[in-house]
């Protein structure tokens, strides 16, 4: 994927995202010296499907954001997305709640829970990156979604795999796979991943 201009200096999110890295190994430090392009470039391909659908703004939910990916680079490279990180670990939105202040992310809001009791809320976008199979992922993030809306899931290269396990999940909730974006991240062995847009 040889198209994703990034427009957003990420200086000083790398800064600050390593002082917190520090304090709870949200990666591996073997994945430090790769933070952008397995993280941050990952984090950013969304991209690719705001632009394929014309997407220009919305609320986004991020189901599981762990170390703030995607929610974070997401928020500094979109002001214009309102985005809400869920996670259950309290340490892990701390560090991102640390991150939010030093950058100044107004758009981006925190809970701390489990996604299952967010009651009474839809979302316009929904994403997840490694945090479940598709299919368990799908029964947390589809009731959430608006009618209109897409579910964005960050998988590896057995994406078509986790499809076929998700079938009766998806079939369900009468949601159904819109499109597949496949990319590349930067690194000198060929990385591949894949973006599952899912909508009803």
């Amino acid at each position: 994927m040889d198209k994703l201009i990034i427009k957003t200096d990420f200086t000083k999110y790398k800064e600050v995202f390593l002082e917190q890295n520090t304090k709870l190994n949200l990666i591996s430090k073997n994945d430090e010296k790769y933070l952008f392009e397995k993280h941050i470039f990952d984090s950013l391909a969304i991209k690719m499907f705001f632009e394929k659908y014309k997407i220009s703004s919305g609320n986004i939910l991020d189901i599981g954001c762990g170390g703030g990916f995607p929610c974070v680079p997401i928020a500094l490279e979109f002001p214009e997305f309102h985005i809400t990180g869920i996670d259950s670990i309290r340490k892990k939105i701390n560090a991102i709640n640390e991150m939010k202040t030093a950058l100044e992310l107004n758009n981006l809001k925190t809970i701390c829970g489990r996604v299952e009791n967010l009651k009474g809320q839809k979302f316009d976008i929904i994403t997840s990156r490694a945090v479940a199979e598709l299919g368990k992922i799908c029964e947390y993030a589809l009731p959430l979604l608006k009618k209109d809306g897409f579910f964005a899931a960050y998988k590896s290269k057995k994406a078509l795999e986790e499809i076929e396990g998700a079938k009766k999940v998806l079939a369900k909730h009468n949601a159904k796979v819109k499109d597949i974006i496949t990319y590349n991240l930067p690194l000198e062995e060929v990385y591949e991943r894949n973006l599952i847009i899912i909508s009803y």
